[in-house]
């Protein structure tokens, strides 16, 4: 794919300049990120944040009472909320619809189509949460993995509404087995989706972890020590979602060693994922609520 020199640089500028104009997360979202940082923060704290937004407070009851939880009684209030799932839940509850509320694949031209692009990210979030129940994460902490998941390809998104009839090419050398995707992508435009999800992810100012997950799901090996096991658990989750054919990911055909390795770090049997696919898919469904409570308001 032939290109000048000083294209690259240029192609760069048209990225930073698109998700300069991306929406910034609401202020709500924004402290409760924060807030989640400072050590002993207490459930009175984060509802005292969330409940200044009603929008949000309410997209978090309605995911708390939603049958991706499944809890048996109906939960009416946001303190309710935060001590039946957990303060670290709903904090991941609130970034991830706000951060889903303001990512739109605007472009439908290009390679991404909506529904393939989230149903490949609810997978892969699924994916990984569920691999965290293996390991033994506590529940309070499982919704991270779901999260780094539901997020981590949000740079094909600013690729794809950018650049969208080159994306598709590269997409389809993908598919064709010409080349990996991350390589095409910086052939094409000088950096990759991976690259792309930093920047995305410093404008909105994610935790490490999540940051992470957007830049090094394709290499784990390179994450923040502190968050690699999460990483390495999207990572899975992606390669499991690849050889299902879930969305639309780039990456038809996943590497067998990698796939091999990234299992043996993570101590996860080969047949887990098959073994429990039936229950995959119905998590997967369950999870479609973010979509459409973000989407929809």
């Amino acid at each position: 794919m032939p290109q000048h020199a000083e294209e690259p640089e240029k192609r760069l500028i048209v990225i930073r300049n698109y998700i300069s104009r991306m929406p910034s997360l609401s202020t709500t979202a924004m402290k409760v990120a924060e807030i989640c940082n400072i050590p002993r923060t207490s459930p009175a704290d984060l509802n005292r944040v969330i409940s200044l937004d009603p929008v949000l407070t309410g997209r978090v009851l309605k995911l708390v009472n939603s049958a991706y939880y499944g809890l048996a009684t109906q939960i009416t209030s946001l303190t309710r909320a935060i001590i039946m799932v957990g303060l670290n839940t709903v904090v991941n509850l609130a970034i991830s619809t706000a951060v889903v509320e303001n990512v739109a694949v605007k472009d439908a031209s290009g390679p991404l189509c909506v529904d393939e692009f989230w149903s490949h990210s609810l997978c892969v979030g699924v994916v990984a949460k569920f691999l965290s129940g293996l390991r033994g994460v506590p529940l309070a902490a499982q919704e991270e993995y779901f999260v780094g998941g539901l997020l981590h390809d949000l740079g094909k998104v600013a690729l794809n509404d950018c650049f969208s009839e080159e994306y598709r090419q590269v997409f389809e050398r993908a598919k064709e087995g010409q080349a990996p995707l991350c390589p095409a992508e910086t052939e094409a435009f000088g950096v990759d989706h991976c690259r792309v999800g930093l920047m995305i992810a410093e404008k909105w100012q994610l935790g490490v972890s999540l940051r992470d997950s957007l830049v090094h799901h394709h290499d784990p090996e390179e994450a923040d020590p502190a968050g690699r096991d999460l990483v390495t658990l999207v990572s899975l989750g992606d390669i499991y979602a690849n050889m299902i054919g879930m969305g639309s990911p780039g990456y038809p055909r996943p590497d067998e060693s990698i796939l091999s390795s990234l299992l043996e770090e993570a101590k996860i049997r080969p047949t887990a994922l098959s073994d429990y696919q039936g229950k995959v898919f119905e998590e997967i469904e369950k999870a479609r609520v973010f979509i459409q409570l973000s989407t929809k308001g």
